[in-house]
């Protein structure tokens, strides 16, 4: 390994030997406080944000969104057109660009990645799978045109192509590193992105160091080093005793201390971010549209986000965040009212119903969910309801809920961040997106109304109608309550005083390019 990133070891060891208040991180490298463990390395196969913010430093996209926006800029792609008809994209690439592994960076590789992602009979199709792929379903085909052009003709019109070629699952692997390592790309993995992959210790860290040759500007951070830490209270001990240099997705117990320490610097950032449960609506006491709804009538989402999450949050009304503020919705959060719980659950016949609620120990931007999967099963019982709560580890976790709900659960905690309003009800409200089609709609909702809706909304060029379509489906969605809905998040971190340049983003992912320490 390279003499400076022998730096970096150290914080390996503070991962092994533990803390003193005297502990401090190597000069140069920061060491990032993780939520978990991530999944993969391969931005194709991974779902949760916590894996996406070690990826975006990895690797780079076609496209990528703007600092501090959702805007798109280019990336890889230094220009672009779209047809007329708004079916045809033509990208022009960035020269001279390299990955890690020393391959080339062009047109070629481009169509690798998407072929490897949509086409069965790809000779690497098998390195998946890749659940996020629904985010290019749109494509038809990809064409070399020459080295330095790549187009993609795609099925039908599609507004938010753009938004999600910069989303992470948009990001460019090797196709050399593909080749070489097989269905092992996640532990080995290749991009063309500020930092290069150094080794990954399972359950101790992920290692990278600075990329000299950077097509943007080498970075200023020798070395960046993740640590998974799934307890908050031990990643805020950590943050105390100096073992960390950032921390992210604050308990909101310790916000205020931070925000009052001169050690430290607190960061926030709204954005796109939704906290909900879903609900079995294929089986159990759930498949009653009554039931669902006496559960959000039950649940005292004010004391949640104002008690619980201590104003870190708003009150949820549906599946599509405020932070898009051109839906036309005018839909109200369910409030809070046990006795209309109580005459719902009368009303559908249903007396004391059991219920199985899977709730994680921690994970992307799941907000105290220990406590909160508590608090929930305790104003569920208030009113009738017979919970009992199975807690998992968040990989565990994901494994069980997005093979879907049946025959196990009726209710799971679960949040996503988005980059559009309609990526979250495209992937988990759509009727094609059961699990059995590889989807997330883990509870089964079918509702051929919203099915039409989000079709129409991804097909219009005009942001006025889609801003229209996508308020029917926040209505819609939160009269049939296939979701407990409950908050929307501002994200934070806290960093120490000693780090520089560092911003967290609305798409909340962790861009570490501009950052000294």
């Amino acid at each position: 390994m390279k003499r400076l990133f022998q730096r970096a070891a150290v914080a390996a060891a503070f991962a092994l030997v533990g803390f003193t208040a005297a502990a401090q991180t190597p000069p140069n490298v920061l060491i990032v406080g993780q939520i978990a463990e991530p999944q993969s390395l391969d931005p194709h196969a991974v779902t949760a944000t916590n894996d996406f913010r070690i990826l975006v430093n990895l690797y780079d996209g076609l496209v990528r969104y703007k600092d501090g926006t959702l805007e798109v800029e280019p990336a890889l792609a230094e220009s672009w057109t779209i047809s007329d008809d708004g079916k045809t994209y033509t990208f022009t690439l960035r020269q001279g660009v390299k990955f890690h592994d020393g391959s080339a960076f062009d047109a070629t590789a481009v169509k690798f990645n998407f072929d490897r992602m949509l086409k069965e009979d790809h000779p690497f199709h098998d390195t998946g799978p890749f659940p996020l792929s629904f985010n290019f379903a749109s494509i038809d085909v990809v064409n070399v045109i020459d080295d330095n052009t790549v187009e993609f003709q795609l099925k039908d019109a599609f507004a938010p192509f753009l938004s999600n070629l910069a989303y992470p699952t948009g990001l460019m692997v090797s196709p050399a590193a593909v080749e070489e390592h097989g269905q092992e790309f996640g532990r080995h993995p290749s991009g063309t992105g500020p930092f290069k992959f150094a080794e990954w210790q399972s359950n101790q860290l992920v290692a990278a160091e600075r990329n000299e040759d950077y097509w943007d500007g080498a970075p200023a951070l020798e070395a960046v080093v993740f640590r998974p830490i799934t307890d908050s209270n031990t990643r805020v001990a950590e943050m105390l005793a100096g073992g960390i240099d950032v921390m992210v997705e604050v308990p909101p117990d310790n916000l205020a201390s931070f925000k009052s320490d001169a050690n430290f610097s607190v960061a926030e950032q709204a954005g796109p971010h939704v906290w909900f449960s879903i609900l079995n609506t294929k089986e159990g006491p759930f498949a009653d549209k009554r039931v669902r709804q006496a559960a959000n009538y039950a649940v005292n989402k004010e004391t949640l986000v104002n008690d619980v999450l201590q104003g870190t949050a708003t009150v949820a009304a549906g599946p599509i965040p405020p932070a898009f503020n051109w839906v036309e919705s005018s839909v109200e959060p369910y409030p809070y009212d046990p006795e209309k719980a109580k005459a719902l659950l009368a009303e559908a016949g249903v007396e004391n119903p059991e219920l199985t609620f899977y709730v994680t120990e921690g994970g992307s931007g799941m907000l105290n969910p220990v406590v909160m999967g508590a608090a929930i099963q305790a104003d569920l019982q208030a009113v009738g309801f017979d919970v009992s709560i199975e807690s998992y580890e968040w990989n565990t976790f994901l494994g069980r809920v997005n093979a879907g709900l049946e025959g196990q659960a009726d209710m799971a905690e679960m949040a996503w961040m988005t980059n559009d309003p309609d990526t979250v009800p495209y992937l988990t409200l759509r009727t094609d997106a059961q699990p059995e089609n590889g989807g997330f709609n883990s509870g089964y909702y079918s509702n051929p109304e919203v099915d039409k809706l989000l079709d129409q909304a991804r097909t219009s060029t005009d942001q006025a109608e889609r801003g229209r379509l996508y308020g029917d489906v926040q209505q819609i969605v939160h009269d049939d309550a296939p979701w407990l809905f409950v908050a929307n998040w501002k994200q934070n971190a806290v960093t120490t005083a000693a780090v520089q340049g560092f911003k967290l983003q609305p798409s909340f992912l962790l861009h570490l390019k501009d950052v000294s320490k």
